[in-house]
C-alpha cells in the first residue's frame, strides 16, 4: 500500500507568501488560495502513523460515553477522535446528537468514527437509566457546586464499567441523568468563562482517566506520575 504524503506549499508571491499544507483527499492546488498567484512545493512529509507513544495494556478498564443533546457535530466528530485515543469503548448518542451519518460528524472524526462503536437513542435518560440497572458508574462532567474536581478523583479499573456523560452545549447534562448520577466531576478552571467546549471538557476529562489506567497498569513510563 502506498504511503499518502503531506505536502506544504508556499505562495510565490513575497506581498502575500501564504505557506499551507496539502494531504491526500485535500484539493491540489495550483494557484494560491488567497491571491491566486503561483505556488511551489516546499516540504513534502510521509503520512506514518505515530506509534511511539501507544500503551498496550488498556483493555481491563470499561469507559462508555453518553453525549445527552450535543447540538454541534463538529463537536461529535472531535469526541469520536478523542474516543479513539483515550481508549473509550463505546459512545451512546442520544437525544438530537448527530451521528456518524452525518457528513460533518467524519469531517472532523478523520476516520475515527469507523473505530468507536456507537448507539443511538433517543431518551438518553432512560439509556443511563439502563446502563445503570447493569452496574455503569455514571459520572456526569458538570460544574456544579457538589461536583468532585477532576484531578481529586481517586480512580482504578475496579470502579469500571464507568459511563462519562457530557451534554448540551447551552443546558449541560439533562437534569434527570444529574438526579440518578454516582459522580459530578468538574474540571478546575480560571478566567471569566465558567465552563470549556464539550468536546475539550471531555478531552480533558477522558485524557486523565487514559493517565489513571496507564499508571495503575505499570505504564508510567509513558504518561509519568504528576
Amino acid at each position: 500500500m502506498a504511503e499518502s504524503q503531506y505536502r506544504f506549499y508556499e505562495c510565490e508571491n513575497h506581498a502575500c507568501g501564504l505557506r499551507f499544507p496539502g494531504y491526500e483527499g485535500y484539493p491540489r492546488w495550483n494557484l494560491c488560495p488567497i491571491c491566486r498567484s503561483k505556488i511551489r512545493v516546499v516540504e513534502v512529509l510521509p503520512s506514518i502513523e505515530e506509534k511511539t507513544n501507544r500503551i498496550t495494556k488498556q483493555k481491563t478498564w470499561k469507559i462508555d460515553a453518553l453525549l445527552d443533546n450535543i447540538r454541534s457535530a463538529w463537536n461529535v466528530g472531535s469526541i469520536f477522535r478523542i474516543s479513539d485515543g483515550t481508549g473509550i469503548r463505546k459512545l451512546h448518542l442520544c437525544g438530537i446528537t448527530p451521528t456518524p451519518e452525518n457528513l460533518k460528524v467524519g469531517k472532523t472524526a478523520l476516520g475515527a468514527e469507523a473505530n468507536i462503536p456507537w448507539e443511538q437513542s433517543n431518551n438518553g435518560l432512560k439509556t443511563t437509566s439502563f446502563l445503570k440497572s447493569l452496574g455503569y458508574k455514571i459520572w456526569v462532567i458538570e460544574n456544579l457546586p457538589d461536583a468532585v474536581p477532576l484531578f481529586k478523583i481517586e480512580v482504578n479499573e475496579q470502579q469500571s464499567p464507568i459511563l462519562l456523560v457530557v451534554g448540551n452545549e447551552v443546558c449541560g447534562v439533562d437534569p434527570g441523568i444529574i438526579k440518578i448520577n454516582d459522580r459530578i466531576v468538574s474540571i478546575p478552571m480560571v478566567g471569566k468563562k465558567n465552563s470549556y467546549n464539550v468536546a475539550i471538557a471531555f478531552g480533558i476529562a477522558a485524557s486523565f482517566f487514559l493517565y489513571r489506567q496507564s499508571f495503575s497498569q505499570g505504564s508510567d513510563n509513558i504518561l509519568p506520575r504528576i
